[in-house]
């Protein structure tokens, strides 16, 4: 009986394909700068909904990027997620082609809203032509697990694959699943999360939330853990990481660049934002105790920032709740606010700026937030440097799940 202690879970690569940015370098200089990029909505289609301001990636060529055999059986979300997934791969130094031990990489996803443009052009041709102008891809191409599947096969890999069909914290659990199945013995997985809710068909279907921001301004569209928070904005990207044992990476001379220390969820209930409050606590306190991590070891909290008053309050009281005292002095921030949320793919991207963060010793700044009216250490206006060893990261859904997932900085040790 083998006595070996399972390995660590290290990210070792980050693809990012986001509003502020379309590569790691970029993404890090506009959060660390606290750029905002929200904007009018100008996809085609749009201009009559009341779904005026959201983050859209600018300039981003799917043809480009990704080869014609992919591109017409897949829609922009999973473009946005096979480009960010070739980012990631090739930012842990695992070249590219055919892999070498293809079962020995898996894949696994989070989807929240699926591939709607894609789906709407094909309705579109079927109520406006027939259903002999229907392609046969409509049939897999808006599926939650499209990409996960397309870049499986695109990258030539055999090894475990998923799909966390979910809210917007499936973003942390589809991580967590990554890091269970390294811990098993898988030698990499790749994970992340993008989406692309713009187009006219999503957005109507998104209209029923009401926790969705209307607001034109897109300085004063989205403005968490303020008076005057109205909610949040949407908006597509998102990123792809490289998970993989740790030993392994390291016997490679991979650079490791954080570790997955701890990660819970819990479920509340849909728009029960003071439920949330204890849900989000709780999940915080099984992360916390995942990682062997005390509550005053946590150096920065990336925040859910919904946007919402009573969001925003049960996530203030549920920090506190969990990391006490220590709640109230931690640097909280939510870069988020200058690119929109993109659903599952929100927190993902939150999780690839935990890790630079920790790199580049700075606490990245909360856009367009200033006159907090919370018992919260928000990083406003400009970037805080500190000594980052350890992030929390937390989000919940609209649906009501909750989730916080505890990284560490390479080379960091339990303390």
């Amino acid at each position: 009986m083998s006595t070996q202690r399972p390995g660590r879970a290290a990210i070792t690569g980050i693809g990012v394909i986001a509003p502020n940015g379309m590569r790691v370098d970029a993404y890090w200089k506009s959060i660390r700068e606290g750029l905002g990029v929200l904007g009018r909505i100008t996809r085609e289609g749009c201009e009559h909904l009341p779904l005026r301001v959201a983050g859209e990636v600018p300039a981003f060529d799917a043809s480009a990027l990704i080869e014609e055999t992919f591109l017409v059986q897949t829609d922009r979300f999973s473009h946005f997620g096979m480009a960010a997934a070739a980012l990631a791969f090739d930012d842990a130094g695992l070249g590219s082609g055919d892999p070498a031990e293809p079962y020995s990489i898996g894949v696994v996803t989070a989807a929240g809203s699926g591939g709607g443009e894609f789906g709407q052009r094909e309705l579109q041709k079927l109520w406006g032509k027939g259903s002999r102008y229907v392609g046969p891809y409509q049939s897999i191409a808006w599926f939650y697990a499209a990409s996960t599947g397309q870049i499986s096969i695109r990258g030539g890999f055999k090894g475990p694959c998923g799909v966390v069909a979910s809210d917007e914290a499936g973003g942390l659990d589809a991580i967590a699943h990554a890091a269970r199945a390294v811990r098993r013995g898988t030698g990499t997985m790749i994970v992340g999360a993008t989406e692309a809710p713009l187009a006219p068909y999503s957005m109507v279907c998104q209209l029923g939330y009401p926790e969705l921001s209307t607001v034109d301004d897109p300085e004063r569209a989205y403005r968490p853990f303020t008076a005057s928070a109205c909610g949040f904005v949407p908006a597509e990207g998102g990123a792809m990481l490289v998970v993989e044992d740790e030993a392994r990476a390291r016997d490679r001379g991979a650079s490791v660049r954080a570790t997955v220390a701890g990660h819970s969820a819990t479920f509340t209930g849909a728009s029960r934002w003071e439920r949330s409050r204890e849900g989000l606590a709780h999940a915080i306190r099984g992360a916390l105790d995942e990682a062997g991590c005390a509550p005053e070891e946590i150096d920065v909290v990336f925040a859910d920032a919904l946007g919402v008053p009573e969001a925003d309050r049960a996530e203030a009281l549920a920090i506190a709740d969990a990391l006490g005292t220590h709640g109230t002095r931690v640097p909280i921030t939510a870069p988020k606010t200058g690119t929109g949320r993109a659903y599952c793919g929100a927190p993902v991207l939150d999780v690839a700026a935990a890790v630079l963060a920790m790199e580049h010793g700075q606490v990245p700044p909360t856009p367009n937030v200033f006159d907090i009216c919370h018992d919260l250490d928000l990083v406003t206006s400009r970037a805080r440097p500190a000594e980052l060893r350890t992030a929390l990261v937390l989000s919940r859904g609209l649906m009501g799940s909750n989730a916080a997932l505890v990284v560490r900085r390479g080379g960091e040790s339990a303390r």
